[in-house]
């Protein structure tokens, strides 16, 4: 029995987050007492707090939230290091915790299954979570995306044998710079691919390989890593001997595309069809059933349940279709999900036209030193967009870019930039549209772009 389990009052700092919201609404659930502030919380996350009641009143900082009756706090990395809630809470001598070191404490007597990488990460381990209900299997959970048939991306329960927790590189809290996936000890952990990511917090390639190693390298006797074997500088990772260590290398599954469906290619199976397609969603099965099979799962149990699983949201999830046209999102925001997304799609339709459009959002994409790791990221498109709002770099006090830096960068003449999401908006209803495919890639929103009116006159 962990020993916080009897906690029933925590205060979350920064509630907005993505895994903070879940968190808090999984502990509400449980009958914890919750409260939160925070200085922005965005959709889902406000509507889906406001229905439990967990919605802070007021938006803002309250030292006077922080009481001497709280068990605990739970910080989240959207808060600075000079949060006023934060220096109560130390003053108090609360205990804090980031949610990655809460997650461990509540799964302590737990099998702890981590999915790491660059990219599919949130993929590999919505897989995992689908077979293992499928199968009826008893789980605990924390994921970075809303996926079908579950309510919530996390589930912290007493009775589960164990946890399956998609963990990442990123920085622990804005008092803790150890990667979250560190601090969960896993016993099993894969490793989908290493791609530059994250300039701001990495800013050489090296450092930010290290941060893997270091979770290959701290894992315990009997403990196992599974590992994309095509990705070179991982199979040097997962390929070091390690004493009582497994290593369980994979690559893309046997697959076939039969008139734009993808087909499974298995020895003991047959013929498996499967709703997710392109390469690295095959290297993504692969992963998952790696993991399965170290969970008992066996293969026909594996590849009975694959067959429903439809994709995590935003990644490759369908807007809208008809006879001849499909218009696809993802969350796709560095270059080698922008590569990989792209290429599926026109593997999966050739014959189709494929418009593929790139939002620059996030920090790294901004960054005029980055910009050149997108070179001819977008060549499996046919028409190739990138949108980029003037106002993020702005905000995100970075140094300007042209129409021309982005140009350069991506090796493409041809290249359709536009700054404007109106303007973007009326390009592409005025493309004729047939026997096209419609690719829409970012973490952001296309600067508040309606996609689904967009997809709507598109079809029409």
């Amino acid at each position: 029995m962990s020993q916080i389990s009897s906690l029933h009052k925590i205060h979350f700092i920064s509630i907005g987050g993505s895994v903070m919201h879940n968190l808090a609404i999984e502990l509400h659930l449980k009958g914890f007492v919750i409260t939160g502030s925070d200085d922005e919380i965005y959709e889902p996350s406000s509507s889906r707090l406001a229905k439990y009641e967990l919605l802070p009143a007021i938006s803002g900082w309250f030292p006077e939230k922080i009481t001497a009756d709280l068990d605990a706090v739970i910080l989240g990395m959207h808060a600075r290091q000079d949060n006023p809630e934060l220096a109560k809470a130390r003053e108090l001598g609360i205990k804090v915790y980031s949610y990655p070191e809460y997650i461990f404490e509540q799964s302590q007597n737990k099998q702890r299954v981590v999915i790491a990488g660059s990219h599919g990460k949130t993929t590999i381990t919505s897989m995992i979570l689908h077979v293992l209900k499928y199968n009826n299997r008893i789980f605990n959970y924390l994921v970075g995306a809303q996926i079908e048939g579950f309510d919530n991306m996390v589930k912290l329960s007493e009775n589960a044998p164990l946890i399956i927790i998609e963990g990442d590189e990123y920085f622990t809290s804005p008092i803790d710079p150890t990667p979250k996936f560190m601090h969960y000890q896993p016993h099993i952990a894969l490793i989908s691919g290493i791609a530059w990511d994250h300039f701001n917090v990495f800013p050489t390639w090296e450092s930010y390989v290290k941060q893997f190693e270091l979770l290959a390298d701290s894992l315990p006797k009997a403990g196992s890593i599974i590992f994309d074997e095509t990705d070179d500088m991982l199979d040097v990772i997962g390929q070091k001997e390690r004493t009582d260590v497994v290593n369980t290398p994979y690559s893309a599954h046997p697959s076939e595309i039969v008139d734009g469906k993808t087909i499974l290619i298995t020895a003991e199976q047959g013929e498996i069809p499967v709703l997710v397609f392109g390469n690295h969603n095959m290297k993504n099965i692969s992963g998952a059933r790696a993991v399965c099979e170290r969970l008992g799962i066996t293969d026909e149990e594996f590849y009975q349940a694959i067959q429903s699983f439809k994709g995590a949201s935003k990644r490759l999830e369908l807007l809208g279709s008809n006879d001849s046209v499909n218009i696809y999102r993802d969350f796709a925001h560095a270059p080698s999900k922008v590569e990989a997304t792209t290429a599926a799609l026109k593997e999966q339709f050739p014959n189709r036209t494929l418009v593929a459009c790139a939002e620059l959002h996030t920090f790294s994409s901004l960054n005029k030193a980055f910009l050149k790791q997108y070179r001819r990221k977008l060549k499996a498109a046919d028409i190739a967009v990138v949108y980029y709002n003037p106002l993020t770099i702005e905000h995100k006090r970075l140094e300007p870019i042209t129409a021309e830096d982005i140009r350069e960068a991506f090796k493409r003449d041809d290249l359709k930039i536009f700054t404007d999401s109106d303007e973007l908006a009326t390009f592409l209803k005025s493309f004729e549209w047939t026997d096209s495919n419609l690719l829409l890639m970012s973490s952001g929103t296309f600067g508040g772009l309606d996609l689904k009116g967009l997809a709507e006159t598109v079809l029409s």
